[in-house]
């Protein structure tokens, strides 16, 4: 038996107001093609299959498609399961025709814990898999309320409910596992953030659940469960030191902050009861660069791209101590007629000010206009005349902004 894991897809993402349906498109293009190449009887896709949880036409016409294909493949069982980004209800809505296709949605948790043990069948109805397909736990379905308690009290209760819940169906699959007349392998899902988990800055990663960090540990799962196909954490790898504990990853680079990085998602194959796990390299249909430096590295470094031709969207992080007004105008017109396009120019001081203000306690409403100015130009260290300079320029603007207003007035 065949089994790929995959994660995290995002459909209708963007970035920075550029659309990527191209992306997806290319993605669900090949990952059908890899499961007819595969051979693969049954996919698992462990949440966060939209974006939003209102997702655009396109988007639901991709996944449409990508399901109607998948049905008439040599694929036997499609398992979704939904994440903090989706809409349960809509992805529940089309659930029991889509049943009638082998592709069992579960997009929330149901009265009944029958509903998330899926018992699923070869093609000459002998079992071969049990799934314990455990979509995104919501903070209401698994935390009670009590009058007066604290952050902690609310922190506690959510991840002894998730222990709670993931308890209740596991017991629920091994008593359907031991009343089989053979052997077969125990798989769960979910779509978490499992203790010790890595994500990198800029990979579009949320917290689920707000204003806790709800990390689980990963002995919520037990060491019986022959895989765990987890989702939520947009880097591919294991959890705790466990080969048979994975996040997927997202099959794209979800910001600049994961250019470069590698994507994948995992094979899994059984034979005589030994498994064998191969994660698969997805492609890459367009590539993100993060251009870093000061004025004249970051010239540099967008002359060599354009000298080899380069075709990609880029993040330039500017860290030069200088005011540049226009560099974004300058860097744009160099990178003209190229297949070179800036999406993001970021003042690196300028945000390094703010984290600092902010760290200090100090609100930015209790402080005047040329104090967070000069704060500005301290923070690049201007040289003594030029600030002088930047700061008559700034005087002669607010007082123009006051005239005005007292005209109005």
């Amino acid at each position: 038996m065949k089994i790929l894991h995959t994660s995290d897809w995002h459909l209708g993402r963007s970035l920075y107001g550029r659309k990527r349906y191209e992306e997806f498109a290319a993605f669900l293009e090949w990952l059908a093609r890899l499961l007819e190449e595969e051979a693969i009887d049954v996919l698992l896709v462990a949440g966060d299959i939209f974006d939003n949880t209102a997702p655009s036409h396109r988007s639901q016409e991709m996944y449409y498609r990508f399901l109607c294909r998948v049905a008439d493949s040599s694929c036997r069982h499609v398992v979704i399961t939904a994440g903090n980004h989706d809409s349960p209800s809509f992805l529940d809505a089309p659930r029991e025709l889509l049943r009638h296709l082998h592709i069992h949605i579960i997009g929330s948790i149901g009265v009944d814990i029958d509903s998330e043990v899926l018992l699923l069948q070869d093609a000459q109805g002998q079992a071969e898999l049990i799934v314990c397909a455990v979509p995104y736990l919501r903070d209401r379905d698994i935390r009670s309320v009590d009058s007066g308690e604290t952050v902690a009290d609310k922190d506690r209760k959510l991840v002894e409910g998730i222990r709670d819940h993931y308890a209740q169906v596991w017991q629920r699959a091994a008593a359907v596992r031991d009343q089989l007349e053979r052997w077969v392998p125990v798989v769960a899902m979910g779509h978490l953030f499992a203790a010790g988990g890595q994500t990198v800055d800029g990979d579009g990663v949320r917290e689920l659940y707000v204003g806790s960090l709800a990390h689980v540990g990963i002995d919520i799962f037990p060491e019986t469960i022959d895989y765990l196909a987890l989702g939520h954490l947009h880097s591919a790898q294991t959890v705790g030191g466990q080969e048979k504990f994975r996040y997927a990853g997202a099959p794209l680079a979800m910001g600049f902050g994961e250019a470069g990085r590698a994507k994948s998602v995992v094979k899994l194959e059984w034979h005589n009861q030994q498994m064998h796990i191969k994660p698969i390299e997805v492609p890459v249909w367009q590539e993100l660069r993060r251009v870093r430096g000061d004025r004249e590295q970051i010239e540099q470094q967008l002359q060599g791209l354009l000298a080899n031709g380069t075709e990609a969207w880029l993040e330039i992080v500017y860290a030069g101590r200088e005011i540049i007004s226009d560099l974004r105008e300058q860097l744009e017109t160099a990178a003209a007629g190229s297949g070179l396009e800036i999406l993001r120019v970021f003042n690196q001081h300028i945000w390094d000010q703010e984290m600092s203000l902010s760290a200090s306690g100090e609100l930015l409403n209790e402080l005047q206009p040329r104090e967070v100015f000069q704060r500005c130009l301290d923070a690049c260290e201007m040289a003594d005349e030029q600030s002088d300079i930047l700061l008559k320029l700034f005087d002669e603007v607010i007082n123009e902004i006051d005239l005005t207003d007292r005209m109005a007035e």
